[in-house]
C-alpha cells in the first residue's frame, strides 16, 4: 500500500459522506469506544457541530472506493472558544488573525505508516487561506508516537486544553500553513 496510491477528494460539508466518516472513526477508534467522550453518538455530535462551522473542508483517501482514512478542519476567528481553551492562554500575535483548526486527522491501520495521512493533511491545508494551523492531540495517544509525528511535520506545543467534559488533556499544537 502506498500513499500516491489512494486517490483525494476533497469537500465543503458532510452530505453524501457522513456515514463514511462515522465507518472511519469507529474503525479507528475501535479500542476507545466503550469511554463516553469517544463512542460514536458523541463523535457525531461533535462532528455535526463542526461541519457547521465556517470554513469546514474534509479530505477523505480512498483505495479501490474504499474510505482508508481523513482530515477535517474548519476555521476559527479571534475570539473563538477555540482560543479562549488554551492554558495558558496563547500570546495575542498568534490569535488575531483567523486559522484553521485541524480538528480530526485518521488513518485506517493497513494504512498508517505509508504517508497516507502526511498526504491527506497536506491536501487539506493546500487550499486553505489562514495563516497558521492548530491541532489537539492527545500526548498519551500511541505512548507520545502521534504528538512527535505531528512535531515532523512542522508542529509545534504551545499550549494545552480539555476541549470537552470527558476529554483528556491535550496538547495544542501550532504551525504556520505556508
Amino acid at each position: 500500500m502506498s500513499a500516491q496510491n489512494a486517490e483525494l477528494r476533497r469537500h465543503t460539508d458532510t452530505n453524501g459522506v457522513w456515514q463514511t466518516l462515522l465507518d472511519v472513526y469507529a474503525d479507528v477508534r475501535a479500542p476507545l469506544l466503550h469511554l463516553p467522550h469517544y463512542a460514536v453518538d458523541a463523535y457525531a455530535e461533535r462532528l455535526a457541530r463542526h461541519a457547521a462551522e465556517p470554513g469546514f473542508e474534509v479530505v477523505i483517501a480512498y483505495a479501490a472506493d474504499q474510505a482508508v482514512g481523513y482530515a477535517y478542519c474548519n476555521t476559527v476567528d479571534p475570539g473563538n472558544r477555540w482560543w479562549k481553551r488554551m492554558d495558558p492562554p496563547l500570546p495575542d500575535h498568534l490569535t488575531t488573525k483567523p486559522a484553521a483548526a485541524l480538528k480530526e486527522i485518521m488513518v485506517r491501520t493497513p494504512w498508517r505508516g505509508t504517508g497516507t495521512a502526511r498526504r491527506i493533511h497536506d491536501e487539506l491545508l493546500a487550499q486553505r487561506r489562514e495563516h497558521y494551523v492548530s491541532l489537539l492531540v492527545n500526548p498519551t495517544a500511541g505512548e507520545g508516537k502521534v504528538q512527535r509525528l505531528y512535531e515532523t511535520w512542522g508542529y509545534q506545543t504551545l499550549s494545552s486544553q480539555t476541549p470537552s467534559p470527558g476529554s483528556p488533556p491535550l496538547a495544542a499544537m501550532l504551525r504556520a500553513i505556508r
